[in-house]
């Protein structure tokens, strides 16, 4: 049996498809949907799971249960999250409490951490993991600093070689996008929030370049199918010879011009994008670049390719989006 925390969600949603469709029945979801109107419930609703406990009874659940492993995505994710108290409970204190039940009965722990804990770039996006190297990150929100923190406790705990199961990893995703993101909102991903107006044959707006030497939609981002990320959550709960923290990313930066493009193409269509001011209130703060290093994950054994950008569009917007059903 596996605890898949935030298995509602995005991410965790499409880790309970992946388990499903390898053969997987005794999946228990650990999450809150809300109300009807938000959707997540869909996600499930070609799912197997065995049980779905929300989040305050939880660590009551567990008591006296053995399982195969905790795969832990849960999260308050939003960037703009303000609730200082509820973010470090939510992000942290359950994550430790996870922690040390898995550490007790030995149970494999994969969690969730982000891509962002590097905050603004300015010192790369590499996923060295030694605790000098997670006390330089400087994340520029609730949310990363939430998830640094859990990440350095951890690390701590792996070099006082104490207080960890014996097969731990942590994840730092970077822009994931795919099938079961619509309920994301404001957080959904670019591509998944112009689609039904590049459908009705309205124009996309894309934010205009405020750097020079960068073309107006040329931002970059290491974008990564969903499919894509569940991999390599999946390999590393099948290779328990492998600990640590790991970027999940392409390894190779895209533009926003470029998904759109290749969503338009998808559809057989023309691109029809226009560019747009950025809010001023954003310009200081807004990153143009982002690229993951996957060196480790390669270092560590991980050799399947990651799906090309113009590909991965192709089967989200034909396979999904396109879709009266939408949802994987």
């Amino acid at each position: 049996m596996f605890l898949v925390t935030g298995g509602a969600g995005f991410i965790g949603s499409n880790v309970v498809a992946s388990l499903n469709e390898a053969g997987a029945s005794g999946v228990v979801i650990n999450d809150l949907l809300g109300q009807d109107d938000n959707g997540k419930w869909r996600n499930l609703a070609k799912r197997q799971i065995a049980d779905f406990v929300p989040p305050a009874d939880l660590m009551a659940w567990l008591h006296g249960r053995k399982l195969e492993a905790v795969i832990h995505m849960g999260a308050i994710s939003s960037t703009t999250a303000t609730d200082g108290d509820l973010v470090m409970e939510t992000n942290f204190r359950l994550s430790l409490r996870l922690l040390d039940w898995c550490t007790e009965t030995r149970t494999p722990f994969i969690y969730a951490s982000s891509a962002a804990t590097y905050g603004d770039g300015a010192q790369g996006f590499v996923d060295d993991w030694t605790p000098e190297a997670l006390a330089k990150l400087r994340p520029m929100n609730l949310y990363g600093w939430s998830k640094n923190l859990f990440d350095r406790v951890v690390v701590d705990r792996y070099v006082k070689k104490e207080n960890l199961p014996p097969h731990w990893a942590g994840l730092k995703f970077f822009n994931v996008y795919g099938p079961n993101e619509y309920h994301k909102g404001a957080m959904a991903s670019v591509l998944c929030k112009v689609f039904n107006d590049a459908k009705a044959g309205k124009v996309v707006k894309l934010f205009k370049s405020h750097r020079d030497g960068i073309a107006d939609g040329d931002q970059r981002r290491d974008f990564v199918y969903v499919d894509d990320a569940v991999g390599v959550l999946r390999w590393l709960l099948q290779t328990p010879s492998v600990n640590g923290i790991f970027n999940v990313g392409t390894g190779k930066a895209e533009s926003f011009r470029a998904m759109i493009e290749a969503m338009f193409k998808a559809m057989g269509r023309a691109p029809n994008i226009e560019y747009i001011e950025m809010p001023v209130e954003i310009r200081d703060q807004y990153q143009y670049f982002t690229q993951s290093s996957i060196e480790n994950l390669r270092r560590a054994g991980y050799n399947a390719d990651f799906t090309p950008l113009e590909t991965a569009v192709g089967q989200y917007v034909t396979g999904y989006l396109d879709q009266a059903d939408r949802y994987r």
